[in-house]
């Protein structure tokens, strides 16, 4: 596996972890609830593990786009399934939008 696949690898997974800290944060109920804490620390600390390996490699401006759009969009679907937010024809298009760009940003040659 060349070292950009293993870059790109450590930035969804980076994005994933970066969603699983803002759903924990949110469970934390401002850091008010021990357990709940450690988890968003601990993803925290994963997401910039991860993406400043990624870094080491990708393209700024890309592998952060990349990045915020993984976890908006992770983040609004997340809202949606746990915490009973509501899902709109506006909203829903926004998120195409954004996972559009993610993916013309990976296509579109640095």
């Amino acid at each position: 596996m060349s070292s950009t696949s293993l870059a790109w690898i450590y930035l969804v997974l980076s994005g994933v972890a970066d969603v699983a800290w803002a759903v924990s944060t949110k469970f934390s109920n401002g850091y008010s609830r021990l357990s709940w804490t450690l988890v968003s620390i601990v993803a925290l600390v994963i997401f910039l593990s991860l993406l400043t390996q990624a870094l080491k490699t990708l393209p700024l401006g890309t592998a952060y786009a990349v990045w915020t759009g993984i976890g908006a969009v992770g983040s609004v679907l997340c809202g949606v399934l746990l915490f009973g937010e509501t899902i709109t024809v506006s909203r829903a298009t926004a998120m195409l939008v954004i996972a559009g760009g993610v993916i013309a940003l990976k296509i579109v040659p640095a």
